[in-house]
């Protein structure tokens, strides 16, 4: 087992599991805006589309959060305000999608999973693991 895995804590590496999985629905997204994957809206529609833009947007969210899992993995100082910044920008970025044409099914994974990374962050354990007061 090497050193860095031993000093890493529990709650950083639930963090960089939580900070691949967001990845892995950025990637979901990306498939979507390319036409690739449907999406999803109610219980049997599915509509398909192409939105260069918006796989653009989420493909730049894949990196930043494939960047962010590595940062937790490795345990920098700056993960933990990178991620939390991060968590709050993708809460925005789905707020706007209900906002406008998208429904709960569409966001709800990305949603929910962001919130709980936050959540997660502003805890005092997580917070001391980074020494942040």
């Amino acid at each position: 087992m090497s050193t860095q895995a031993s000093k890493r804590p529990f709650g950083v590496t639930i963090l960089s599991i939580a900070a691949w999985v967001a990845a892995f629905l950025a990637f979901v997204h990306v498939l979507q805006s390319l036409g690739i994957l449907p999406f999803f809206i109610g219980r049997f529609v599915s509509l398909e589309g192409f939105n260069l833009w918006s796989a653009l947007m989420w493909a730049l969210m894949v990196w930043v959060w494939v960047s962010v899992a590595q940062m937790l993995w490795n345990v920098n100082a700056e993960a933990w305000i990178f991620l939390t910044v991060i968590a709050v920008f993708n809460l925005v970025i789905d707020f706007t999608y209900l906002i406008g044409k998208a429904e709960w099914t569409d966001v709800s994974v990305n949603f929910i999973v962001s919130a709980l990374i936050l959540i997660y962050c502003l805890l005092p354990g997580v917070k001391k693991s980074f020494n942040v007061k």
